[in-house]
């Protein structure tokens, strides 16, 4: 009886010991950020990247899961997502921004192409970060492992 009352003991510890809380990014749209900016201004984060980028699929489960980076994007910036192929319209600093077809089933999204194109053209993924001015300080094209984006959000 002892024996069992042990093992229960141990893998109930186990069981609680191992449950890992998994730091939650807070992610914010265009006009969201716009809203909570005004009382409370702070750096915009903006994560370029498509639905078919494998290399932005790689960035987004780990840089992008890296609580340290959680914590800084939660901490000192707004945090947001767009798909560089997203239909959706969005109006951002008074500005109405859609999507331009370039092809059959093919296109980009006029606010990312503002935000991420050097020398005409855009690369997935491309992290943009704005200062609190809403004006481009960074545009970090291709992927970036967690230490090197740690070194440039705390610089910043």
């Amino acid at each position: 009886m002892k024996q069992i009352f042990l093992l229960l003991i141990f893998f109930g510890s186990l069981a609680v010991f191992s449950q890992k809380k998994e730091a939650k990014l807070n992610v914010y749209t265009f006009s969201e950020v716009e809203k909570i900016h005004q009382q409370k201004p702070k750096p915009v984060v903006i994560f370029i990247t498509t639905d078919w980028c494998k290399i932005c699929f790689g960035m987004k489960q780990t840089t992008i899961k890296n609580e340290e980076i959680i914590q800084l994007l939660n901490e000192q910036f707004y945090f947001i997502k767009l798909n560089g192929e997203e239909k959706k319209d969005i109006i951002f600093l008074g500005k109405k921004f859609v999507y331009k077809p370039t092809g059959t089933n093919t296109g980009v999204h006029e606010l990312a192409n503002e935000l991420a194109s050097s020398n005409g053209k855009i690369a997935y993924p491309t992290t943009v970060i704005l200062n609190s001015s809403f004006e481009i300080n960074a545009q970090l094209i291709g992927y970036y492992k967690s230490k090197k984006m740690i070194k440039i959000l705390s610089k910043l």
